[in-house]
């Protein structure tokens, strides 16, 4: 299951942001640091109005999403490299996600303490990633220096990881999250991934803002923004304060209170899936009268590896997947009318799985 960390300083707004995403109240919201101490983690199903579509197409008795797996974990402080505060454990729980939402205050409020005395996204942001940097070198640095005498004896492997290693130990020096594919090759990055470093997972900026700029934002988020654009990530406003208290109005209140607010969308739904095409990942549908059902797997998967999600027989007994596209299939309303109309296709080995394809596989066991 994917699992996708929240994180950041102290008192802003990451335990509640989490019961808005999990729409619970296990996720203890209070005005001190460390109200977080041990990680809560809630599992929460990716938006996909296609699915109710299928499903009403297919008469499925069922309608199974994808899903995330959300990590709210404690408040990192400056010195966390150095086990301050809940360092430590707060860093190991970060090694265990695929991605991170980095939460940064973005409002003022007197009576909201600031773990450094004022707001400064920038700041805020810069004491994370310099923690988890300094965190990483020093990861980086003790596998250097087991690894160094094999490099220095002329071991191949033990070179091309040396090499890797040492480039990325100078680009960490800058404290900023690292895209492993604008700086290396796939040789250099299957030596680093062992690691698990955290300065290399992707990241959202999430901007917690008050209800007054959760419409068009404000001075704060415009500088989070082009911070994150230099880095290549992404920024999500939002009001998480706002978001928690949409779950107590049910649907129908929630659309009534946004309209009120002037916005059109809840930002939970913009956040998670903010994180699916973060990790670049793709849903591919199975829909009959038992279920509809969203598949993740990654951008660029061939059709057996996409039936191996489903199950590992699949894959190794493949023949071929009968594809139909969610857009034909909704125009020509049932699998027999796709086939009459020479819209579903036989495809083999090579065929790469889109985005929304409605795909039933054919396999030998």
């Amino acid at each position: 299951m994917l699992r996708a960390g929240i994180v950041g300083l102290p008192n802003v707004g990451k335990s509640t942001l989490f019961n808005a995403l999990t729409a619970t109240k296990n996720a203890q919201s209070a005005n001190y640091p460390f109200c977080t101490i041990e990680p809560n983690v809630g599992v929460v199903t990716v938006p996909d109005e296609r699915l109710k579509i299928l499903a009403d197409l297919c008469k499925s008795k069922e309608i199974i999403p994808t899903v995330i797996e959300f990590v709210d974990i404690a408040g990192l402080v400056k010195g966390a490299s150095q086990g301050e505060g809940l360092g430590n454990q707060f860093l190991h729980n970060i090694r265990e996600v695929d991605a991170i939402i980095q939460v940064v205050r973005c409002f003022d409020d007197e009576n909201t303490i600031h773990v450094e005395g004022k707001v400064d996204p920038i700041s805020d942001i810069e004491t994370i990633n310099t923690e988890l940097a300094l965190a990483d070198i020093a990861s980086i640095e003790r596998r250097l220096a087991r690894i160094s005498k094999q490099a220095k004896g002329g071991d191949k492997a033990a070179v091309s990881e040396n090499n890797a290693l040492t480039k990325l130990n100078e680009l960490l020096q800058e404290g900023y999250f690292i895209n492993l594919n604008d700086h290396f090759n796939e040789d250099e990055i299957e030596v680093i991934k062992p690691l698990n470093l955290m300065s290399v997972k992707p990241v959202i900026y999430c901007a917690n803002v008050s209800e007054f700029d959760l419409k068009d934002g404000n001075d704060y988020t415009k500088r989070v923004e082009e911070y994150a654009k230099k880095q290549g990530a992404q920024t999500v406003i939002i009001c998480a304060r706002i978001e928690e208290e949409l779950v107590e109005l049910g649907e129908d209140g929630a659309k009534e209170y946004l309209a009120e607010l002037g916005i059109s969308d809840s930002g939970i739904d913009k956040m998670i899936k903010s994180v699916y095409a973060l990790l670049n990942l793709i849903t591919f549908i199975t829909a009959g009268e038992k279920e509809t059902r969203a598949w993740t797997c990654a951008n660029g998967t061939k059709a057996p590896q996409a039936a191996g999600v489903i199950h590992t027989d699949f894959e190794k007994g493949f023949i071929r997947a009968e594809v139909t596209s969610y857009k034909d299939f909704v125009e020509n309303g049932s699998y027999a009318a796709c086939k009459d109309k020479g819209v579903t296709r036989l495809e083999g080995k090579d065929y790469v799985v889109q985005d929304g394809d409605i795909v039933h596989f054919r396999f030998a066991v």
